[in-house]
């Protein structure tokens, strides 16, 4: 199979074939710095870190740029209710998101450009748009796009023209989602702005840029630093972006370029809580330092949203991501098992036990299964499934004997480049390892004594620091829990 993805502006599954394979250019909307990112936004984030990884691991060169929103309405209100200059307020946020994305691992876009450092490729592409007749500029002393000037309008959130307000206009950069209107790319600086240092001296007047247009000048300036285009391979986001802004990102890049801005729109579905979309709006939002703070294994984040397919709503619950925790520690201790497992790198027979061949066989059919998954629009609960059967599997023919391991192991590793759902290593206190090894010690003089109790004790004694013994035909193993 090749890759297809399902591309929100057809509505329809599609081979994915990039402009000039084997490079990829990615942009993903990133979050806007008012406050902190909640794990509703991360679920976005993280179905497109599966994604980009996916690409790689498929063979592809991608250059994936990711924006920061450090200026727009709700920035702007924020950082004057602080009382404190716009990068004052958006700093703290912006270093709090890259913590989050480092606990969340996922990987680091190749660039991330802010708004209010790309005010002059703003500017450019708003005077591209007025030298065109895109735009106008209204007698508020904003400049507008002229929405009838674009017949292809709604084509992605799929609206009814006729029910576009002509000549209507919209200053707010989020508006009703069945109210299109031309919307603002250029906003006449009001005295909050400059409470804030939000306004910059423009052709067409001082102001600041409408949120819309900051997505189009930013890509758009980015590809064409890269890779020489105008247009996009990939766009993708949350379904709430679609319209009005992923819409307005069209119009206004395709007005100005005359190209496709994007060939492919790939868009996640929102993290419900109860039913409800989490929100800070309706106050039922987590973020992921409240989850780090938890003591949560971001492996186990991760395998709960790649349980769900990106384009269905995902249920939060407590419940879930506990059993997600569950499931990262069986894929541990599994893939501490195969480590174990010596000789015969290539999982051919050898003659040693019952199952020959069998490691070798089940590596073979979980790495076709999984890519068979993840070409399907990244089908990532199908490839949890096989990633889960190879262990229940695995497990059986290692208690049979069958040789092997080690191709297992190595097949599993390259699934993990993708899904990333291993537990999260623990740094041990050289102090504490000293203390378990002396204690595993005591406890196996205590057994080969036969002294039971005084073994089980210990054992409880290394249980309350936190360790987990097991025992092995090599030895007793241990590891922090």
């Amino acid at each position: 199979m090749t890759l297809s993805l399902h591309n929100t502006l057809t509505r329809r599954l599609e081979p994915f074939q990039p402009l000039a394979p084997p490079r990829v250019t990615l942009y993903t909307c990133g979050p806007t710095v008012w406050n902190y990112a909640h794990i509703g936004n991360f679920r976005t984030f993280l179905f497109e870190d599966l994604l980009r990884r996916y690409l790689e691991f498929s063979g592809y060169d991608v250059f994936h740029i990711m924006n920061l929103t450090d200026v727009d309405d709700r920035t702007i209100k924020a950082a004057a209710a602080a009382g404190k200059r716009l990068e004052e307020h958006t700093a703290p946020f912006v270093e709090a998101f890259f913590g989050d994305c480092d606990y969340l691992r996922i990987r680091k876009a190749h660039a991330y450009p802010r708004a209010t450092q790309s005010v002059p490729a703003m500017v450019r592409l708003v005077q591209r748009l007025l030298d065109t007749g895109f735009a106008y500029r209204g007698e508020d002393g904003s400049v507008y796009f002229a929405i009838a000037k674009f017949p292809g309008y709604g084509r992605l959130s799929q609206l009814d023209r006729r029910e576009i307000k002509i000549g209507a206009r919209v200053a707010s950069d989020e508006y009703a989602k069945d109210d299109p209107r031309d919307f603002a790319l250029w906003k006449r600086a009001d005295p909050i702005d400059e409470q804030v240092g939000a306004a910059w001296d423009a052709p067409f007047g001082r102001g600041r840029p409408g949120w819309h247009l900051e997505c189009s000048a930013m890509s758009l300036d980015q590809i064409g630093k890269c890779c020489r285009v105008e247009t996009l391979d990939i766009h993708a986001g949350g379904v709430d972006l679609i319209f009005p802004h992923h819409e307005d990102e069209i119009a206004q890049s395709e007005a100005a370029t005359g190209k496709p801005f994007a060939r492919y729109w790939l868009h996640g579905e929102f993290l419900n809580v109860g039913g409800t979309k989490m929100s800070k709006r309706f106050g039922n939002f987590l973020t992921a330092r409240d989850l780090r703070e938890q003591g949560v294994d971001a492996a186990a984040v991760r395998l709960l949203f790649s349980q769900t397919h990106y384009r269905k709503a995902l249920d939060f619950s407590d419940e879930a991501l506990v059993a997600a925790g569950q499931g990262v520690k069986r894929l541990g201790e599994f893939r501490e098992r195969l480590l174990g497992e010596k000789g015969n790198p290539i999982g051919l027979p050898d003659g040693r036990g019952k199952g020959e061949g069998k490691l070798a066989e089940l590596a073979t059919k979980f790495e076709a299964d999984f890519r068979a998954a993840l070409d399907d629009d990244l089908n990532a609960p199908r490839a949890c499934a096989a990633l889960f059967e190879l262990v229940h599997e695995g497990n059986g023919a290692l208690d049979a004997g069958a040789p092997g391991g080690a191709v297992v192991r190595d097949a599993l590793d390259r699934a993990m480049a993708v899904l990333d759902v291993l537990p999260t290593a623990k740094p041990v206190d050289p102090a504490l390892a000293r203390w378990v090894a002396e204690r595993i010690a005591a406890r196996d003089k205590a057994r080969k004594a036969k002294d039971f109790t005084e073994a089980d004790r210990i054992r409880a004694e290394l249980k309350a620091r936190g360790v987990e013994i097991e025992d092995t035909p090599s030895g007793t193993k241990w590891r922090m829990v």
